[in-house]
């Protein structure tokens, strides 16, 4: 009786997973990779969300589960997608826009494609950040340009104060300015020799001195206070 439910079970595993078949782009991957079938309840942990969150994706169908018994399962596939996608949400990415992301890399016809897909999508998202960075400088400078003098004064001196108590070592300012060119942290792992646990603590310690929620925000608030310009992030790119 075993022995024929095991091809049974195969077959179900198999199916749907040829559906999701397709390139995906060089993302960080949860550490450890738990070995599959991957339940929800791990898929969730791994990510920060929620059983809903994911409810919702499949919903989207940016990603797909199947069942044993009642509890969903995912491939590691599956949670390759979800890097994709987690990724593109900590960037601001809206989910609308990573459904069309998706659909073009699993349409992709090899993985140098889907490569490009995806730079282009890091290099739009890049653009609009410094579109809204400049927009809040501009913002800022009309603010100030109306308040009384001593209240401008004040706010020079406070941001002053904000750039002085940033002191970066050399590796935390070309990390902090590989992010900015939009390095992932796979390929910023790589280039600076670092091991994924590594260049977690140097990112960590990198958003504390900045206090910074996330890396992306780091990035924003280093332009802010001048600690990275562009040019900066320019020339750090090999």
């Amino acid at each position: 009786m075993r022995e024929k439910e095991e091809p049974k079970k195969s077959a179900t595993w198999a199916a749907p997973q040829a559906a999701c078949k397709g390139f995906l782009p060089d993302v960080a991957m949860p550490s450890p990779l738990p070995p599959e079938p991957v339940a929800i309840a791990d898929m969730a942990s791994m990510f920060g969300v929620t059983h809903r969150t994911l409810h919702f994706y499949e919903e989207k169908a940016i990603i797909s589960s199947r069942r044993a018994g009642l509890m969903r399962i995912y491939s590691h596939h599956d949670v390759h997608r979800m890097a994709v996608i987690n990724f593109c949400r900590e960037i601001g990415i809206p989910v609308a826009s990573i459904q069309d992301i998706m659909q073009k890399l699993t349409d992709a016809p090899s993985q140098e494609a889907a490569d490009t897909i995806f730079q282009d999508v890091l290099a739009a998202r890049k653009a609009e950040l410094a579109s809204e960075i400049s927009t809040v400088r501009r913002q800022i400078q009309q603010i100030s340009d109306i308040l009384v003098t001593d209240v401008a004064q004040t706010d020079a001196d406070f941001d002053q104060d904000g750039q002085d108590d940033v002191q970066l070592n050399e590796l935390e300012q070309q990390c902090l300015e590989l992010m900015a060119e939009g390095y992932a942290p796979v390929r910023l792992s790589r280039t600076l020799g670092l091991s994924a646990l590594e260049l977690q603590n140097l990112e960590s310690g990198i958003m504390e001195k900045l206090s910074a929620n996330n890396r992306f925000q780091a990035v924003a608030k280093a332009f802010m206070l001048g600690v990275i310009t562009n040019d900066a992030g320019q020339d750090a790119q090999p």
